[in-house]
């Protein structure tokens, strides 16, 4: 810590001496941002209190630019963590410092960056904060352009494990863009983009012990481990097709019960786009790609390389994301299709304004996979750690994780009413959370009217109804039938309203309130609230979080310079 403290002193006079000089026009930037929360003992919805009253989670970000010289620092607070992020996160400190150089074809950094190769799937160091996410990497990234049309990109580094540093990650990277490198397709409709990418994980071992049915029973374990990938990125006209094909090697972990079995991941998405009419298709298929750092992780979000895209919608309305689906890296396949289409105006279908249409369709299931035994041992050792685990057919599904279908229909009623009406249809494993029970079936219709009084004042209703069959073999609070409303109020630019309310009325449990009213004036933003947490997920692209109950005060400030 004390090394941190002199750091950002040094950093804070550097900055401070180049502000006051004007040195070749660096600058400063930087934001802030404070969340905190209360919570008192709800035994209705399960909420507990807090022992420190109130958790909050805090940052601040600041960035010195000078020329093609850039550095900067975060300072992280934690205390305590908020309901939700682990307690490893608890204490403060500078989380993040970097400086870089960059130039049109080169550039170079030291210290903490993020990088995605293509879609991610060998590599994404990235960070989402409402998540508790943070796999930076810590070390050297560089990335070079030696003729016109090629890219590549060199790292090396740990990654950060909340206030440390874990593991070791190598990886390259290449992209060629066929149009630009060769003069004869400059012009051409059609555009092709080629790339590949290796990475490569090191983690220093003799083997271990695991639990097992022999006594003695020990694993040697790969001190290197290997993934690669290819892709492609194909486009004419309204048309476009993208596609990623990556394998990594064996990589006995917790995640996958120490068993030796290749990785292998593909996805592909196809697309058409004209005026008024946009639509695409997505498919994938993983098996086995956990890649991690560190194998003996077992905190499910923490130490990954890599990255799986989700093929599933990000729904924003409250109970058509009450189930979101959370990826399976251990193995799943699955389809997405989208249509969006405006009917035009001054049509019967259109009305004066013209509709908006929004199909969106996705199904998940899991892989067909046959345990195999334990070579030369008894069948009792089954997909045992140090066994291959399974055999699995490529185009064999296996049992339904999710599904969902939903229809949004947009119209303006009048130059200031505006409606939106969605319909949704939700299948639901609860195995993708670790749960056991039966399939959740839901239903889903929300309405969500807009109305402009004036330039400064926007008033708006949202209501939403959700039938379900939901029920876990334990006690959840999410199940059963639930009713919500909604109003929000903007006025003056600066100043916004809103209540709602969540409420279980059939074999559900609770009723769950919020009041919130916030301000903003320039680049500052305050907003207090207060009301009731249902306890359950937050999933951003595949990747989720467990949000428990809570009962109280939230608290939530940010601003920039």
């Amino acid at each position: 810590m004390k090394k941190h403290i002199l750091l950002l002193l040094a950093l804070c006079v550097a900055v401070s001496t180049a502000m006051g000089q004007g040195i070749m026009g660096g600058h400063v930037t930087g934001n802030f941002q404070i969340d905190a929360q209360t919570s008192r003992e709800d035994s209705v919805i399960g909420s507990k209190s807090l022992p420190e009253i109130m958790h909050l989670n805090a940052r601040g970000d600041i960035l010195y630019t000078n020329g093609n010289f850039s550095a900067g620092l975060r300072y992280e607070a934690y205390l305590n963590p908020m309901e939700g992020f682990r307690p490893e996160y608890e204490g403060q400190g500078i989380a993040n410092y970097f400086a870089s150089y960059k130039t049109k074809d080169f550039a170079i950094t030291a210290g903490h960056f993020y990088e995605q190769f293509g879609n991610g799937l060998t590599l994404r160091a990235y960070e989402d904060r409402y998540l508790g996410i943070d796999n930076a990497i810590r070390g050297f990234n560089v990335m070079y352009r030696p003729f016109r049309g090629i890219t590549l990109k060199g790292l090396i580094g740990q990654q950060r494990y909340f206030w440390d540093q874990r593991g070791l990650v190598r990886g390259i990277d290449g992209e060629v863009s066929v149009n630009e490198l060769l003069a004869s397709l400059a012009e051409a409709k059609t555009r092709l983009t080629l790339g590949a990418s290796f990475v490569s994980k090191y983690e220093a071992t003799s083997g271990i012990n695991v639990d097992s049915y022999l006594d003695g029973f020990k694993l040697n374990l790969p001190a290197n481990v290997g993934a690669a990938a290819v892709r492609m990125d194909l486009s004419h006209g309204g048309f476009g097709l993208q596609a990623e094909y990556a394998r990594k090697g064996d990589d006995p972990c917790d995640l996958n019960n120490y068993i030796y079995h290749k990785g292998e991941a593909i996805w592909v998405s196809a697309s058409y786009s004209q005026k008024g009419l946009s639509a695409n298709l997505q498919a994938k298929r993983i098996e086995n790609m956990c890649f991690r750092s560190v194998r003996s992780e077992k905190y499910p979000e923490a130490m990954y390389i890599n990255y799986i895209p989700a093929i599933t919608k990000q729904h924003t309305y409250a109970f058509l994301s009450m189930y979101p689906y959370q990826t399976q890296t251990d193995g799943e396949m699955g389809l997405q299709a989208d249509v969006i289409y405006k009917i035009k105006k001054e049509t019967l279908l259109g009305g004066k304004y013209g509709t908006d249409l929004h199909l969106n369709a996705s199904v998940i299931t899991g892989l067909d996979m046959q345990p195999v035994a334990l070579s030369g041992l008894d069948t009792a050792m089954t997909g045992a750690p140090g066994s291959s685990g399974y055999s699995s057919d490529f185009f064999k599904a296996g049992d339904l994780y999710y599904a969902d279908a939903s229809l949004e229909v947009a119209r303006k009623l009048s130059s200031k009413v505006k409606l939106a009406a969605t319909y949704g249809y939700v299948v639901y494993n609860p195995v993708v959370e670790g749960h056991t029970g039966d399939i959740h079936h839901n239903h889903v219709v929300v309405a969500d009217l807009t109305w402009k009084l004036n330039r400064k004042n926007v008033l708006r209703f949202e209501g939403e109804w959700m039938g379900s069959d939901s029920k876990y073999d334990g006690e959840d609070k999410r199940s059963g039938d639930w009713i919500m409303g909604l109003v929000e109020y903007n006025f003056t630019s600066k100043w916004f309203f809103c209540v709602s309310d969540q409420y279980a009325y059939n074999d559900g449990v609770g009723n769950y309130y919020n009041l919130s009213v916030g301000y903003t004036t320039g680049a500052t933003r305050i907003q207090f609230g207060y009301g009731k947490q249902r306890e359950g997920i937050i999933c951003i692209g595949g990747v989720c979080r467990t949000v428990p109950a809570s009962n109280g005060f939230t608290f939530s400030l940010t601003t920039s310079f």
